[in-house]
């Protein structure tokens, strides 16, 4: 915690939350305490214990203190003198401040060396002239003026009591307020109705002054921080609260140590009230107060409760003298304080009629034994405390009592036969009006059993003890009255006057009865709070043995079986009922009565609660489940006990107790008057064994609003009260016996029939009899619960007139319930409700209104108009909450609404931003487009010329080869003839040789035998003929390369039309890649017409060669 004070003027006198300043109240004269919380830091505790001690003995040094000057000393050690404080000087009607050397002179003339200027000490803050004009303006006595003190300045402040906002400005003025900030004197009043004056430290003049009840807060800077040495108050400006303007004012001291006497001072001032009023108003108490005490008495009942099996707590039985309690068993201990009746009242002599008010409970501890010294007392951990819902004069406390603890072993072991164990309850109450806490002692004897001890038959009446609080009005001339306005008393005495009893009202009158319904029976059903059914049965709920075990809820089989002419019926009649569910169809309310065939009830239930179709309600159902609610636990906690014997709601987190959650807890959300309580939980969880969690929902809303169960949650039950009356009426009309054994036997209306109005009959009895009524309520309403309740009556007549007042109790308890288990049973039951008549319900509730409207007329108007204002106020209460609640979700809205305004303002600017990025990268494209269409037509321009430049290619290479081929013909030609002329010019000259036998002699060698001649070929015409098939060979070839000329000449005529298709069909940027494929392919068929080219004139070459050889070989005999 920080280590940090503050005090508040105005209507308060304390101090932070870390010190506070409390005056004794005992006398006068006491020494004041200073009350430290929550502080471990040794040092600050002793620090302001000294800070204490020295107001004190400033305080009373001497009887003219008035005319004396102060001595602040402390003692350090044994070799320490006392010390001046350097920054404090205490004007009492002398301008100067006498230091410890003026103080200790011994012949009593003051020491100017210890004074103005010069003590190094301390500084005249004003001459004697300006000391004297502000004690005649104020009249408010002495002051404390603080030197050595910088202001840092002022700042505006919003919360003038929050101290994190003051410290906040504090560290803001002192970090940025070195240089601006100015040394002044600041003197504190000492008393409330002075001033605080601040002034100038060099010149002594008056700067600004504040009025004590103009100073709201005071306090000082963090520990081990760089505001330590600072403090702070606040100050209002303006007349009103309109006009009111708030600063915080921050001042920082050259001694750390000063800030804590600062804020002493502060306080005194805050609290002290000028001596002349204080003599004045002394003078009129002892003047008109009477000094006669003062008795109050007041009814204090103890109740021990203990935990059952199902996590319930339950009241333990209480013999004659001691209650029977149950070892290692969770207890509860629950103490109602209230003031006695005004029969007792007045037989006490000098008793006082004007109640005390009861604030809160101190402390409720227990111990074992008699007379126990408080060292000896425990204290138990608080559960609740607070008034009682129907009487405001009670005040409930209760506390939990773990036995495990050692310090109860005692009271936790069994108890040996024949003896008793004393033990001892103490609740510390704080009263108004009374400063301290006040204890009431009970001491009771016990009696331990076994944990698992059963008791029979028993009573739980509740201890009740009666005291006596004697007071004395106490006269303080120091301090107001409190803030409530209350005067202080103090206590003189306590005194137990022993038990005593408060007896049962023993007839049923109507007047008694509607007003006995218990707290414990019906304000824990009220919004927020979800108790068991078991406290809202009959006393003796808790009675469990082997053989009388309760029959739990949601037991029983419902069979779906229906005879055929039962659901004959109902297919002629549920589809008009469908088609106008707000006019019940001729016959529908007689099959209902008969009960609904359980494969019907739910769509039937829905088409009578009129919800068959209200999508809206649906929505809202999945919308309240998403929200929080206050109830959470409590329906957490509930949800195992509805409905346990059932399967669908057996296990714990599965889909049933899931879903009964979620309608609770919508409910509550959505009925925030009502809220939770677990009498519906049953309700919902029978209407959930037939329809949709949805559908429940509506259903449960219907029935709640329209068909009036809310009501009797409201009001402090007032409804219900009234549904008490009619029902005791009609048993006294219409079962008078019964209701005289009633009336013998002290049993209330309220005993066993709360659970029934609460319920709808829900909670204990069979599923075939719950399903039944259900069939019965939606058909006829509220009705019905007083025709069944009659008829139960009635059929159980005879065993409740033999039964006495616990056998009647246990008899509703668990043999009523057990006995409809039987259908044919049950059904007598409805068909004896169904023909009772309940007509005079109108009439009874005006009785009740009448007779509610004479019990006001003779109450006191005074009680009435009080509780007319509570009622008043906590309706007031609930729609402010309901305001604040509309404004939180309106401010909860708006500010949804200002985000999602704020996200599409961002979506739209981003939306723009892409809208322009868009239009940016659009004019991109129209650029890249028109520069795509710049290259396409360049390419056309291109191919264009490549086309017409490879057809002249193909046209020169055409002339070319036709030139070679003609060529070619014309060197055949040739060469036939000119084979032709040398085979006959060699024949002849062979002839020739052969005719002349010297030629034929030497050249047979070569011409051969002369048989030969002109038969065989020559080799020269053997190698020309070879030469010839050459040429023939590479024309072939020459042909060949032409014809593949002009297919890769068509290929490339297919390749330019798909360029051009592709072209215009995509658009796209590989247009250069294409054109560069063609580029390669044009130099590919350039290369390959250059090699046929060259073959060509290089079989041309080789012809000629070949023709120039055979001319020179043919040339060569005519030489020769």
């Amino acid at each position: 915690m920080e280590e940090c004070s503050s005090l508040r003027s105005s209507d308060s006198a304390g101090t932070s939350e870390e010190y506070e300043i409390v005056e004794s109240l005992a006398a006068q004269d006491s020494e004041p305490q200073l009350n430290i919380a929550n502080n471990g830091n040794m040092e600050d505790l002793q620090q302001e214990l000294t800070e204490v001690m020295r107001e004190k003995s400033s305080e009373s040094s001497s009887p003219n203190s008035m005319d004396s000057s102060t001595k602040f000393c402390t003692k350090k050690d044994e070799d320490s003198s006392c010390f001046s404080l350097p920054i404090l000087e205490t004007q009492v009607s002398q301008v100067s401040t006498l230091s410890e050397d003026a103080c200790n002179n011994q012949d009593g003339r003051i020491d100017d060396r210890n004074l103005g200027e010069n003590n190094p000490s301390f500084s005249q803050v004003a001459s004697d002239d300006d000391m004297e004009r502000v004690q005649t303006e104020d009249g408010s006595g002495d002051y404390t003026i603080f030197n050595r003190v910088t202001y840092l300045g002022a700042a505006s402040i919003n919360a003038p009591r929050s101290e994190a906002e003051i410290q906040r400005n504090m560290a803001i003025l002192n970090a940025q307020a070195q240089e601006q900030a100015l040394e002044v004197s600041v003197s504190v009043p000492s008393n409330s109705e002075g001033y605080v004056i601040i002034y100038d430290a060099t010149t002594s003049t008056e700067m600004t002054r504040f009025k004590i009840h103009r100073i709201l807060f005071c306090a000082r800077g963090k520990v081990d921080t760089s505001e330590a040495r600072c403090f702070a108050f606040t100050s209002s400006h303006g007349d009103t609260q309109e006009t009111a303007i708030f600063q915080c004012h921050v001042f920082r001291c050259q001694i750390p140590e000063a800030v804590a006497r600062v804020l002493i001072t502060f306080a005194a001032a805050f609290r002290r009230v000028p001596r002349s009023k204080l003599v004045k108003k002394e003078e009129e108490l002892c003047q008109n107060r009477q000094q006669a005490d003062q008795s109050h008495l007041f009814d204090i009942s103890l109740e021990i409760k203990e935990e059952d099996s199902k996590g319930n707590f339950n009241t333990v039985p209480r013999d004659k003298e001691f209650f029977k309690l149950r070892s290692s068993t969770e207890k509860q201990l629950v103490l109602t304080v209230t003031p006695a009746p005004p029969s007792t009242q007045s037989n006490t002599a000098h008793t006082n009629t004007d109640e005390l008010a009861v604030e809160r409970c101190f402390g409720l501890l227990v111990a074992s034994g008699r007379r126990v010294t408080h060292a000896d007392m425990n204290l138990l951990e608080m559960v609740s405390m607070g008034s009682n819902v129907n009487d405001k004069k009670s005040y409930v406390i209760s506390g939990h009592w773990d036995p495990s603890d050692p310090v109860f072993a005692v009271l936790n072991q069994e108890t040996p036969r024949d003896r008793r164990v004393f033990m001892t309850v103490a609740i510390d109450l704080v009263i108004r009006g009374i400063q301290e806490p006040v204890r009431f002692v009970i001491e009771t004897k016990v009696r331990v059993y076994p944990q698992n001890e059963r008791f029979w038959y028993f009573s739980k009446k509740p201890l009740v003890h009666l005291f006596s609080l004697k007071l004395k009005q106490f006269i303080s001339f120091q301090v107001e009255h409190s803030p409530q306005g209350d005067q202080q008393y103090v206590v003189t005495s306590v005194d137990n006057l022993g038990e005593v009893e408060r007896w049962r009202p023993s007839t049923m009158s109507l007047s008694l009865n509607l007003s006995s319904l218990t707290t414990s029976t019906l304000s824990s059903l009220s919004t927020g709070r979800s108790p068991s059914i078991a406290s809202i049965e009959t006393p003796g709920c808790d009675e469990d043995t082997d053989d009388d075990e309760p029959l739990l809820s949601g037991s029983g089989e419902v069979s779906k079986d229906c005879p055929q002419g039962e659901l004959d019926m109902w297919r002629q009649v549920l589809p008009k009922l469908q088609a106008a569910p707000q006019q019940l169809p001729k016959g529908v309310s007689g099959l209902v009565k008969r009960g609904i065939p359980e494969a019907l009830r739910g769509e039937v239930w829905q088409l009578l609660a009129g919800c068959s179709d209200d999508v809206d309600m649906m929505e809202t159902y999945r919308v309240l489940i998403t929200k929080d609610c206050a109830s959470e636990q409590v329906i957490l906690r509930d949800i195992n006990r509805t409905f346990p014997a059932h399967d669908y709601f057996k296990e714990a987190g599965g889909i049933g107790q899931d879903a009964l959650y979620k309608i609770s807890k919508a409910y509550a959300v959505y009925d925030e008057e009502v809220g939770y309580c677990q009498g519906l939980s049953f309700l919902a969880a029978a209407l959930l064994l037939h329809m949709p969690e949805e559908q429940t929902f509506c259903v449960l809303v219907k029935i709640m609003f329209e068909y009036g169960l809310r009501d009797l949650f409201k009001d402090g039950f007032e409804i219900l009260h009234m549904r008490f009356y009619q029902l005791a009426k009609l048993m006294e009309e219409q079962l008078p016996e019964l209701w005289l054994h009633f009336q013998d036997q002290g049993v209330e209306i309220h005993m066993f029939a709360s659970q029934w109005f609460l319920t709808l009959y829900t909670a204990k009895f069979p599923l075939f009899m719950v399903f039944h009524y259900l069939d019965l309520f939606l058909l006829t309403g509220i009705d019905s619960v007083f025709q069944v309740a009659l008829a139960l009556l009635q059929m159980s007549k005879k065993e409740l007139l033999s039964s006495d007042f616990e056998g009647i109790l246990k008899y509703f308890r668990v043999s009523l319930p057990k006995k409809y288990r039987n259908e044919d049973v049950a059904r007598q039951l409805f068909k004896i409700a169904t023909s009772l008549k309940v007509k005079k319900l109108k009439k009874y509730e005006k009785e009740y209104l009448a007779l509610k409207e004479q019990e006001a007329m003779q109450e006191d108007p005074v009680i009435r108009l009080e509780r007319e204002n509570r009622r008043l106020l906590d309706d007031n209460m609930r729609l402010e909450r309901e305001n604040d609640d509309l404004a939180h979700e309106l401010v909860t809205s708006k500010i949804n609404m200002r985000h999602s305004m704020d996200k599409l303002e961002d979506k739209c600017d981003s939306l723009n931003k892409e809208v322009k990025s868009l239009n940016s990268m659009l004019c991109d494209a129209e650029d890249e487009k028109k520069r795509l269409l710049l290259e396409a037509n360049q390419v056309k321009e291109l191919l264009k010329r490549e086309v017409e430049k490879g057809d002249v290619e193909a046209h020169r290479n055409g002339a070319i080869i036709a030139d070679y081929k003609k060529i070619c013909s014309q060197l055949s030609e040739r060469l036939d003839k000119e084979q032709a002329a040398n085979t006959q010019t060699i024949n002849m000259y062979k002839a020739k040789v052969s005719s002349c036998e010297k030629c034929s002699g030497i050249l047979s060698p070569v011409t051969g035998p002369p048989g030969e001649l002109g038969i065989d070929e020559s080799p020269v015409a053997t190698k020309l003929n070879q030469q010839v098939r050459e040429l023939e060979l590479e024309l072939a070839q020459t042909k060949l390369a032409l014809v593949e000329s002009e297919c890769k000449n068509q290929d490339l005529t297919h390749q330019l039309n798909t360029a051009m298709t592709e072209l215009q069909a995509t658009k796209s940027t590989w247009f250069q890649k294409t054109l560069t494929s063609i580029s390669s392919l044009k130099e590919r068929t350039a290369s390959t017409g250059g090699i046929v080219v060259t073959s060509t004139h290089s079989s041309g070459g080789v012809g000629n060669s070949g023709l120039q050889r055979q001319h020179s070989r043919d040339s060569n005999p005519e030489k020769m």
